[in-house]
């Protein structure tokens, strides 16, 4: 069967889609990836979800509009790998979007908020213009019986790189880095998963305040600062890295408020910010795992993050001991990673079968994800 996975992340660099070849179900999954892209966001879309993405700024007119013009944009990212493809949408079997995370709640601090997450993007618009089935908002299931909706790809990193000869770590870095630890000969009940922290989210903020740059392209501001190790320690005691598992975590914690706030507390050059930035993500990712390592132990590196080579050898320079690879090192698309996993929680929903990892979110039992929007 086709399908095409949809992802936006919270880097907010635009709609990633991927078309797969997906046959089997449950532990049966095969899965080919046929054509990659990511289509970028203009500058006024990027400008509307940040927006929407700040208590300060957002409102509910903004948000309700936002979510019919993503999902336009989501259809018509589908439309537009199928034609590079050579096929029709029509011949999709199903298209499966996570949506733009627009605010995510899963332990409030305030006593009058509920546990929630919101996800944006309209699967019926995504439906109408795709000319297929659309499966979505994966996440709310989980939190409805317990967890915290994230992480949502470790069900497809179990799938597709469980081995029988190391425990292997999957460490995406989007905007937030998040880590899938699998055991040697592991089975899914096994599975840990959780945010390390920081991603490029903090790294790219400094860029565009910096040099009104959207990211750190080949890690060569970091790589031309210095780490301002007091600074670094006084990040490294933000209260997220002591939490206890399961934990999530997101632009509530590490946005632009976070980054004006500790702008205000040291006073360093610009690509010592951004080198001292680069070192709290590889050092939290580097934290995390060390407790997780386990004999014959290995590392794969996702993401956008995986294309930054200063923060990729500053990962390796801190787990010594570990082999640390990027996907592409096993063959497989960092970019493309997430937007494919989203395939193969569709084909779990589509075929009624659970794809939540309970040991991962806290959830008190497995659950078919996501709702179906049927063309």
């Amino acid at each position: 069967m086709l399908a095409v996975g949809l992802m936006s992340g919270t880097s907010l660099d635009g709609v990633d889609a991927a078309l797969v070849e997906i046959t089997g179900v449950n532990e049966t999954t095969q899965l080919e990836l046929l054509k990659f892209n990511s289509y970028s966001f203009t500058e006024d879309v990027k400008a509307r979800i940040k927006a929407a993405l700040s208590v300060e700024t957002s409102n509910v007119e903004m948000i309700c509009s936002l979510n019919f013009e993503l999902g336009q944009l989501f259809g018509e990212a589908v439309v537009k790998i199928c034609q590079e493809a050579g096929i029709s949408s029509e011949e999709l079997g199903f298209v499966a979007s996570h949506g733009q995370t627009i605010y995510h709640l899963p332990r409030p601090e305030k006593t009058n908020l509920r546990p929630s997450t919101l996800q944006i993007g309209e699967s019926a618009i995504i439906s109408e213009i795709a000319k297929t089935s659309v499966v979505s908002d994966f996440r709310y299931r989980d939190m409805a019986v317990g967890g915290q909706g994230a992480p949502i790809v470790p069900y497809s990193e179990y799938i597709l790189y469980r081995s029988t000869e190391s425990t292997r770590i999957l460490q995406n870095i989007g905007g937030i880095g998040n880590a899938t630890v699998i055991p040697k000969n592991g089975q899914l009940d096994q599975l840990t998963a959780f945010d390390t922290g920081p991603g490029n989210m903090i790294i790219d903020e400094l860029c565009r305040r910096f040099y009104g740059q959207e990211y750190d392209r080949d890690g060569a501001h970091g790589a031309n600062g210095q780490v301002d190790q007091e600074a670094l320690q006084s990040l490294l005691k933000h209260p997220y890295f002591t939490k206890a598992f399961p934990k999530t975590t997101g632009r509530e914690d590490f946005g632009t408020e976070y980054v004006t706030k500790i702008l205000d507390d040291y006073q360093l050059a610009p690509d010592d910010w951004i080198a001292t930035a680069t070192a709290l993500t590889a050092e939290t990712i580097a934290q995390a795992v060390r407790q997780f390592a386990d004999g014959q132990t290995e590392l794969i590196v996702g993401g956008g993050g995986s294309y930054n080579p200063t923060l990729v050898k500053m990962i390796k320079v801190a787990l010594p001991n570990i082999k640390v690879m990027i996907q592409e090192d096993l063959g497989y698309s960092s970019d493309a990673k997430e937007a494919i996993a989203m395939t193969i929680l569709g084909n779990q929903t589509i075929q009624r079968q659970p794809s939540n990892v309970p040991s991962a979110t806290g959830a008190s039992k497995p659950v078919i994800l996501g709702k179906v929007t049927y063309y």
